[in-house]
This record gives structure tokens, sequence and C-alpha cells, in this order.
């Protein structure tokens, strides 16, 4: 990538952070999206349910069915009847109309139904709607003129048009009632002529339906004629329609409650996560002053844990600020020393013309610059590791191996009559644990060279394995000094040097202990440092101890 597509790429990172940086955040919605969501799954599992209900219309076809199988018994009783009491004979042709009509007045009268006869020819010979009975006339009052439809049956009407649109219809041909009916008219008259018992549904014009039984009148398997018997189904309407606005109300009722619940639970949803947000905005905002997130620690939920969380992490980005705040005024003190050697050095330089002076200061440059390039070259590894253990995968590490291989290294470069450096020999596979190789291999480089510089020639250095629980630890002991008193802290801390006096000053950064603890507890371990105890008290030397967790 050349430069001028590096300068435009981060251009372009930067337009689209400072974008998303303006976006406004929509804190204060009058109703969350979140609870509409909720409420209106919930209210949709509830529509379905009653719209089912109401679209199947299965009550109405089992009241009909019901209807029509009390109407066939009914209708065979009656034409039994006529054809044993209204034909004129054994040798009888057709039906004697005078007992016919008095058992229709008899047997149907009562009823609301309505019997029609049809000769063979298909003439019709007499219909119940118009044979004297015991009918009565009925008075009903009209409405008033100016009478006002109430709100509630006005609700009703507008809940049944409703219905009736969205209801499954049953398919059925129109109603036959005109004067001069012939029994050509009826396709179940037809049907009975021919001896078969037939039933057919029919529609109103009003669009109510009727059910029609035609039943062939016999006289010893002779067909005198046919009865059709209909009946209204005014009743099963009214009936249906009752339950249909019972379920309406109970749906209404359902679904209230739904919405109420659904309201309460996205109250208890919503408004900690908007506070939360809320919060989460203020600490994006804040300058030089500290936003705490807001712990619900009376809530055992996920969001409970959600806000704890958000409030470590919170907490662990200003311990971060602070560690690089500090590692920044580390870095500055550092470098000005150096720097301020360098300086007296070549203000010296200028004031003498003294060749041995001279050399003595050149070669005090030159040691300044190489440690500045010491510094810089540490500060750099320290300021990326970091990012980079958070960037990387994690993978399955035999520690024994590992080390194996390692201490087998410093027995190759070590000259003869330096340090020593020992590992007994462990089984594979024994002490496994999940990390960066690259990084943890740093970490014992540092530990070891560490031992080796405070060891006198010929000393050993001991690299030993243990297991405890579900921990591995890792020791690495020396034959030196040990640590001074009080410092087994401070020898991790950032540029803290505690070096022997042979070694030349500034030959290390007081960085490697540092960087060791930042990886081992990036890979949730431990690290600490203590002496080694002999008799009568003598230090024996000092012990670096690791522990880290066994991968699963």
């Amino acid at each position: 990538m050349t430069e001028t597509e590096h300068k435009r790429k981060s251009a372009q990172g930067r337009r689209r952070r400072a974008k998303q940086s303006a976006r406004p955040r929509h804190y204060s919605r009058g109703l969350s999206p979140l609870m509409v969501r909720i409420m209106a799954v919930n209210a949709i599992a509830l529509i379905i349910l009653v719209g089912g209900v109401l679209y199947l219309n299965q009550f109405r076809a089992n009241l009909i069915g019901e209807r029509i199988r009390t109407l066939t018994v009914q209708a065979q009783i009656i034409a039994g009847a006529l054809g044993e009491s209204a034909a004129g004979g054994p040798e009888a042709v057709d039906i004697d109309l005078a007992p016919a009509r008095q058992i229709l007045t008899r047997l149907v009268g009562p009823t609301d139904n309505r019997a029609r006869l049809f000769a063979t020819d298909g003439r019709m010979i007499a219909d119940s709607r118009f044979l004297a009975g015991d009918k009565r006339l009925v008075e009903e009052e009209l409405p008033a003129l100016d009478a006002q439809i109430s709100f509630d049956e006005q609700l009703e009407d507008a809940v049944h048009r409703l219905l009736d649109s969205i209801t499954e219809r049953i398919e059925a041909p129109p109603s036959v009632d005109r004067p001069g009916m012939r029994g050509e008219d009826f396709l179940e008259v037809m049907a009975a002529l021919e001896g078969e018992t037939m039933t057919q549904l029919r529609v109103r014009e009003d669009g109510r339906y009727i059910i029609n039984i035609a039943v062939p009148v016999q006289r010893f398997r002779r067909i005198l004629g046919v009865m059709l018997l209909t009946s209204q189904t005014d009743d099963i309407d009214a009936i249906v329609r009752q339950e249909q606005m019972l379920t309406v109300k109970v749906f209404v009722g359902a679904l209230v409650l739904t919405l109420l619940l659904s309201f309460f639970l996205g109250r208890t949803l919503v408004r900690p996560i908007r506070v939360l947000a809320r919060a989460a905005e203020r600490v994006r905002q804040a300058i030089g002053r500290e936003e705490n997130i807001p712990e619900f620690a009376e809530r055992m939920d996920e969001i409970g844990d959600l806000s704890r969380s958000l409030s470590d992490m919170t907490q662990a980005l200003y311990n971060q600020i602070d560690r690089v705040e500090q590692f920044a005024a580390d870095v500055a003190h550092e470098i000005k020393n150096p720097l301020s050697s360098m300086r007296s050095a070549l203000e010296t330089l200028a004031m003498t013309d003294k060749p041995d002076v001279q050399a003595k200061l050149f070669a005090i440059l030159r040691d300044d610059v190489k440690r500045i390039d010491r510094l810089i070259t540490d500060i750099s590894n320290a300021s990326r590791l970091e990012a980079e253990l958070t960037r990387a995968q994690t993978e399955p590490v035999d520690l024994a191996v590992m080390l194996g291989v390692l201490v087998e290294s410093y027995e190759t470069t070590q000259n003869s009559g330096e340090v020593e450096v020992v590992l007994d020999e462990y089984e594979p596979n024994v002490f496994m644990i999940a990390g960066v190789e690259a990084r943890l291999g740093q970490v014992w480089c540092n530990l070891i060279d560490n031992a080796i510089s405070f060891s006198p020639r010929g000393a050993k250095v001991t690299v030993t394995l243990e297991r405890q629980d579900r921990w591995v630890i890792v020791m690495v002991d020396d034959e030196g000094p040990g640590l001074p008193e009080g410092a087994e802290e401070k020898i991790f801390s950032r540029f803290y040097s505690e070096r022997p006096d042979t070694e030349d000053f500034g030959k290390h950064s007081g960085l490697g202990l540092a960087i060791s603890r930042q990886v081992v507890e990036a890979h949730s371990g431990m690290i600490r440092a203590e002496n080694r105890i002999g008799e009568n008290a003598t230090v024996l030397g000092a012990r670096f101890i690791v522990e880290l967790p066994m991968s699963a």
C-alpha cells in the first residue's frame, strides 16, 4: 500500500468514526421499540388464536349438522305417516289431500318448520304455511320512528358485520320461494322422486341459510309424492353470534391483560437498559470526571449481570487509562535521564579541547544513544503487548515440552563455566495450558535471563514444574544474592531495575518483569517472587513462581 493510499484510508476511517460519534442517540423515545415488539409478539399470538376460532366457524357447521340429523328423522316420520294414512288404499297412486293436510297441520303446525307436498308430476299440492292450525298471531311492538340506536348496539352491529366479512361462508344454492313452484325447481325433490332422501342447504336473499329435507312418500315401495321439510337457521345464527360476541369480549379482556403484562415486562427490561445506555453515553462524553455505570445489584437476572459487567468494564477502562497515563509519565522520566546526560556531555564537549576528555564524552554519548534506542524498543514492545494479547488466539501449550526446548537452547548457547540451566524430565501432555505460546516463551526467557544475570559463574538456575489441583506451577530458582528486603512487589514495576554491581548501568530498561506479569495475568495466572531461605536464615537465592490454570 502506497503512502497516498494509506493517508486516504486513514482519512476515511476518521470521517466514519466522526459520523458514528455524531450519530444521535434515541434515549428519550416516548415508547421503546423493544417494548412495542414485546407487546406485538404477545398480542399477535392471541389474535391468531381468536381469529382462527372466528374464521373457521366450526361451531356453526356443527349446529347445522346436528339440525340436519334431527330434521331428517322428523321428515322420515312425517313422510311415513303420510304414506300410511293419506293414501286411498293399497292400490293408490297419489296422496289423499284431506288427510295429508290434517297430518301436516298436526305434525308440522306446532313447529317453526315448513312442509310442502309435491305430486309425482312435480306439482306442489300442499304447503303448511297456508294450512289452518293452532297458529296464533304474534304481536311485536315496532320501534318508535325517532328511536336512537344505542352505542352498544351500534358497536355490536359493527362487530357482526366485521365477523361476517371474515367468516368462512358455506357455498349453497339460492332458496326458491315463489308462486307456482314445482318439483323441478328443487334438486332435492327430484332426487326424492327417484326414491332417495336428500338434504340440501340453501341461502336466502338476506344471507341466512335454510335446510331442505326431501323425503319420498311411499306406500308399499310405491312413490306417491315428495314431502319437502324446510327449517330456518335463524336460531343457529343467533347462537353463533352470541358465542362470537362472547369470544370477542373474552378476546378484548385477554388482549388488555396481555398488553398490560407486556407493558410491565417491557418496563422491567427497557428501563434498566435505557439507564445503562444513558450512563454509557455519559461515560463516552465525560471530560475531566469519572462517570460510574449504575449496578442493579438487587436484580439476579441477565439485566443485573449486564449492569455489573458494564460497571466492571468501565472500571477496567478507567484503570487502563490510568495505566497509560502512568506509563507515559514513566517513559518521559526514563528518556529524560539519558537526554540530560547527553545534554551535559555536549555542553562539556563544547568547552574542552583535550582529546582524552573528548573521547570519554563521546563514549558517554554513544552509551546514552544505545540506552535511548533500547528504551524505545522495549517501550514499543510493551505498548503493543496488550493489544496483541487481546487479538491473539489461545492454543494448547505443553509447558514440559516448551520449557525443555527452551532450556536445551540455553545449554547450547551458554559458554563453559558460566551459569547452567537445569530442568528435570517430565512426561508430555501432563502440564497442559491454553495460551499464546510466543508470549509465554517471552516470560520464561525473561525469568531465566534475570536469574542468570544475578547468579555467579558456575552456579545453577533450576526450572521446576508442579501440579496443584487445576493449576500448573513453574518455579525458576537462582543462586544469587536474593531479593532486597521489601522489593518482592517493586521488582514487577515498570522501569524498576535492581541490577548487580558488575553489570553496566543502563543495560536493562526495567520492563522485563513488568511485561512478564502482564502476560501471566492476561492468561488468568499469577506471578510472585520470594527469597529461598536455608539454615540459619541464610538467603540461598531468589525464586520466581508462576501459576497458570490448566486447560479443560
